[in-house]
């Protein structure tokens, strides 16, 4: 009896001993930290900047803490073209940019940035979602895409009035990459001038207008050097852009918190579209309290329009199954999906 008793002591006293060297060390463990980086090109006062703050911070507050996010805009961590490579090295552990930054590179995600015809952001940022869902192309194979999203559409905005086709010709348009493709199509002449130098160049005549989602007559204060906006819906381009997570950190985290990460990057999805939404309107306000014009296409115009560019998409489709990619399906996906949205 006695014998039996000490060696229930000594088990005891032995599982107290397990328990204390062990249970601070599981604690220690639950409450370790995740910490993470997130690099972004849009500078921190523009409303592309402060919604990715936020779905930072909301990871953090859906994960109790459990994951920290530091934040850097205005390409600090790592340069717009560079952000997907360096994501891919771990550089970067959260990123985004566009996809045009590095052309070539995703053929596939691209054909979202061809002049399809957008009328909003909340539509070119569902379609995007909803064509990498489709294709989920083997070009983003090698990080975790988060979401995707897109800008409203890129339209015209001129010195002067624009209200058909022929008021185009000659005249001299900042548009760079695809959208002096788009410009060139439209009987116009491109000026390649990037962002920052296009509010001098409409100014001082270096330009007489420029291609560009509406928000940019606000944003990059252009309402203010030009006089008109046209409405070319049909031949609307949009930019594609990408949130990725370097995939090595995407399999390290617990399965709830690759969770949280889907539900919130779900539901920014949304969210993105709305801004875009808003800072469009607010380009329009911009614009307009400058007594500017802003100049609705009739369906038969805006056709023409259409036409013209058409080409472009036959030479993407082209250029695509030469690299034995489905660009003519890409293509038909994409415009039915605008038809019916």
């Amino acid at each position: 009896m006695k014998k039996h008793f000490v060696l229930k002591s000594f088990l005891f006293v032995l599982l107290m001993s397990f328990c204390l060297v062990t249970l601070p060390n599981i604690a220690s463990a639950q409450q370790k930290e995740i910490k993470l980086n997130f690099s972004n090109f849009f500078p921190a006062p523009h409303e592309n900047s402060k919604i990715m703050e936020a779905f930072c911070k909301e990871i953090e507050k859906r994960t109790n803490g459990k994951v920290k996010i530091a934040y850097f805009p205005g390409g600090t961590l790592t340069p717009a073209a560079q952000t997907y490579d360096n994501i891919v090295k771990g550089i970067a552990d959260i990123g985004e940019s566009c996809f045009a930054y590095t052309r070539g590179k995703f053929p596939m995600m691209e054909c979202l940035d061809l002049p399809l015809g957008y009328k909003n952001g909340t539509q070119a940022t569902n379609l995007a979602n909803a064509f990498y869902a489709k294709f989920n192309p083997k070009e983003l194979a090698d990080v975790k895409v988060l979401f995707v999203h897109a800008h409203g559409p890129g339209i015209l905005h001129s010195k002067k009035p624009v209200k058909m086709l022929d008021d185009l010709k000659g005249m001299k348009v900042r548009a760079t990459g695809l959208s002096a493709k788009v410009v060139s199509a439209f009987g116009a002449a491109p000026v390649g001038t990037t962002m920052p130098e296009t509010y001098d160049a409409l100014r001082t005549g270096v330009a007489e207008g420029a291609m560009a989602p509406i928000e940019a007559l606000q944003g990059w204060k252009w309402g203010e050097v030009v006089k008109s906006t046209t409405q070319n819906f049909g031949s609307a381009y949009t930019t594609g852009m990408f949130i990725v997570m370097n995939k090595a950190k995407w399999n390290s985290l617990p399965p709830d918190i690759q969770k949280v990460f889907d539900e919130v990057s779900k539901e920014y999805i949304a969210k993105q579209g709305q801004i875009w939404d808003k800072i469009d309107k607010d380009g329009y306000d911009f614009t307009k309290a400058r007594g500017n014009q802003v100049i609705s296409l009739s369906k038969e115009e805006d056709a023409k329009w259409a036409a013209k560019v058409k080409p472009l998409l036959d030479e993407y489709a082209k250029n695509t199954k030469a690299k034995g990619l489905p660009g003519d399906e890409a293509i038909k996906f994409c415009l039915d999906y605008l038809k019916s949205h």
